[in-house]
């Protein structure tokens, strides 16, 4: 394991990441290695996406549009 030191942190940084981490119900070490490894991690856009949905309620009374036969930007452009 490898430790990590961090100076000169402003005081009022320490004390909202400490009340952040005591919200989780973490320790400060166990919050800091929280938020480094999903710093560090590499985003999956569509659970994201997935997951943002589910958070409002679902997807499930999406109204979608009939689409016509209008071209495309990317056509357009062809």
């Amino acid at each position: 394991m490898v430790s990590i030191l961090v100076r000169g942190l402003d005081e009022s940084v320490k004390r909202q990441f400490a009340e952040q981490a005591e919200r989780h119900g973490r320790s400060m070490e166990a919050e800091a290695r929280d938020i480094l490894t999903k710093g560090v991690a590499r985003p999956n856009i569509g659970l994201a996406l997935i997951q943002a949905v589910q958070e409002v309620g679902g997807a499930d009374d999406l109204s979608v549009p009939e689409r016509d036969d209008v071209a495309r930007a990317g056509q357009a452009l062809t």
